[in-house]
């Protein structure tokens, strides 16, 4: 492969400390490569050293003549007054741009919703994000750097991203280097990874699970000199051989050694023991949705607004819930009618007798009441010990787990890095022991190190868990179920991410062919229906309904009998479990029919 450009001894430091020493390093064609580190560690500077955006202290980066390198910083850098359509296809007239196939794509993929005249200066954070990274993929380049892309997209503009990339050069062309914290999205197009760490760059062939099947051998052969490190990276690399079996098959190196190591690692969360504390902490009701709708004034267009329709979900005691969908489907408002601060239009909420919630918000208002203190103060007035994992902790001890050092103890909140604020709030909430616990988009600010070790320590709660996130690596990890809201419907994944992704899909061709509202105010796709054809596709729709609601009630009687059933009794828990099984397929089938059946009527 030829070289494009790459580092010669390079050496950075700053008045407290040295980033780089003596790092030499290169980018070839056909490389697509992943960088990953603690956060400070250099990943970002290391980027804009190779691109040519910061000068090391010693030391030379150097590029083949004629290379073009394109690259995407964290730091929005597009002038407030630069209309949509200018940032990303500049002056080109629209025939000469509309009729490129890359262009069409990424308008199509990063902004379409977003309106072609707006001023980047009336956008949110968010938009500007995609408008930035539409406007570098829109370009030629024979190498593309991107700090932290996948910031702001959500599961599906992730998707997007990664096929774009895979498609963008043939295999042996172009290269790519990535920062970025989603690990899903590191496996997908990484052919190789670097670690930042310790001053040095340490390349691993392959994407995540290859990486971390590779430290887990590096760590074994320097007999474990980082015990506590090491034992977490077995249990994300015994995740990841039970759970992605394809995503360790690539590499092409001997990883026997890496297998002995997790040959007896038990699976990352004791389900039956967790279910059984759960049931123990809150009884057999949690929070029960009946039938439940929630409309707001819509004051652009006038009436009301459907955010959530006829919504029916039992909750269970123990259970570990995803949640997916576009920004604005209505996820904050179903995780609003589960801790109660939102009501149902029409419906029921039921609310057991002992459940207390705690939500981790995108905020860190949690900690405001706390901003002047020392970590140690703070950690001073918690219980004097915690069980977590079947082992007691002092809550400084807990700390540590996720990453926090002695020294840091002394450390007042608001000096703290925004990774470090967002696991001390997480670790709050749960040292004040909910037995529900929401956390909407808890992956913010976090390396791939700490992600593993928030992960760990979700995996000993005990009690009902609700996740929304982007991170569909993170949703895969640390929940047992995905579902997703689409059009204001609560539909069930058994099939998790992927599924989710295919019915978004069927979704955006069927508005896309739908035709426009006419006159008699009828839907756009249902003004295609008439006489026993709407008749009948109404009956249907409604008789799904009625099914889906059966099979819901049926699934959560399995659920509530597997958790009352002999836990010794294996014969009959896997009976159990084909049965849950029979009924998932059932009801993702039921489901798919019913969306359809939305869709057409509207």
């Amino acid at each position: 492969m030829a070289h494009l450009l790459g580092a010669e001894a390079l050496h950075l430091e700053y008045p407290t400390r040295i980033i780089f020493d003596s790092v030499t390093i290169g980018v070839d064609e056909g490389q697509r490569i992943g960088i990953v580190g603690r956060n400070g560690d250099g990943k970002s500077t290391l980027l804009r050293l190779l691109a040519g955006r910061m000068e090391p202290d010693a030391g030379r980066v150097t590029r083949r003549g004629g290379v073009l390198l394109g690259m995407l910083d964290q730091a929005d850098e597009l002038p407030d007054d630069l209309v949509v359509s200018h940032a990303i296809v500049g002056d080109r007239p629209e025939h000469e741009w509309a009729g490129d196939m890359r262009v069409r794509d990424v308008i199509e993929g990063l902004v379409a919703g977003i309106p072609w005249s707006a001023r980047l200066g009336d956008l949110s954070g968010g938009q500007r994000r995609r408008v930035a990274l539409a406007a570098l993929l829109v370009g030629d380049w024979d190498v593309i750097f991107l700090d932290e892309p996948t910031n702001h997209l959500d599961v599906e503009g992730i998707a997007w991203l990664a096929q774009h990339l895979k498609r963008r050069w043939s295999a042996n062309a172009g290269a790519l280097v990535v920062v970025t914290h989603d690990r899903w999205f590191l496996d997908e197009i990484c052919t190789d990874t670097w670690e930042v760490h310790d001053r040095l760059i340490e390349p691993f062939e392959g994407g995540y699970a290859a990486y971390i099947l590779q430290r887990v051998e590096r760590d074994r052969m320097a007999a474990a000199s980082e015990a506590k490190r090491q034992n977490l990276m077995r249990k994300e690399l015994a995740w990841l051989r039970r759970g992605a079996p394809a995503r360790t098959s690539k590499p092409k190196f001997r990883m026997d050694a890496a297998y002995e190591l997790i040959e007896n690692e038990p699976p990352p969360r004791d389900t039956v023991s967790l279910a059984s504390m759960a049931m123990q902490r809150l009884g057999k009701d949690v929070v029960d949705l009946e039938g439940v709708t929630v409309t707001y004034p819509d004051a652009q267009n006038g009436g009301d607004k459907t955010v959530l329709k006829n919504v029916t979900w039992l909750v269970a005691p123990g259970e570990r819930t995803g949640i997916l969908g576009v920004n604005g489907a209505g996820k904050s408002t179903l995780l609003g009618l589960v801790s109660g601060t939102v009501r149902p239009t029409t419906g029921r909420v039921k609310r057991g007798k002992t459940i207390k919630v705690a939500t981790l918000t995108q905020q860190l208002a949690e900690l405001e009441d706390i901003w002047e203190e020392r970590v140690s103060d703070v950690l001073g007035r918690q219980k004097s010990s915690y069980v977590a994992g079947g082992k007691e902790m002092t809550p400084t001890q807990l700390l540590e787990r996720v990453g926090f050092q002695s020294a840091q103890l002394s450390t007042r909140v608001k000096e703290l890095s925004g990774g470090q604020k967002r696991r001390l709030q997480l670790l709050l909430i749960i040292l004040d022991e909910p037995n529900v616990l929401i956390l909407d988009e808890p992956t913010n600010d976090l390396d791939t190190d700490m992600l593993a070790a928030i992960e760990d320590l979700l995996d000993s709660y005990a009690g009902t868990l609700l996740v929304v996130s982007h991170d569909r690596y993170l949703i895969e990890r640390v929940t047992d179920q995905q579902y997703a809201v689409i059009g204001g419907n609560f539909v069930h994944l058994p099939r998790g991410v992927e599924q989710y992704l295919e019915l978004r899909s069927g979704q955006l061709a069927a508005a896309a062919k739908a035709p426009k509202s006419g006159s008699s105010g009828q839907s756009a796709a249902g003004a295609g229906l008439k006489g026993a054809e709407l008749r009948n596709a109404q009956k249907e729709f409604a008789a799904a309904g009625r099914k889906i609601e059966k099979l819901q009630a049926q699934v959560e009687a399995v659920h509530l009998e597997m958790a009352e059933h002999d836990q010794s009794d294996y014969s009959g828990l896997g009976a159990l479990s084909g049965q849950l099984r029979e009924l998932d397929e059932q009801l993702s089938t039921v489901e798919t029919r019913w969306l359809e059946l939305s869709e057409l009527l509207g």
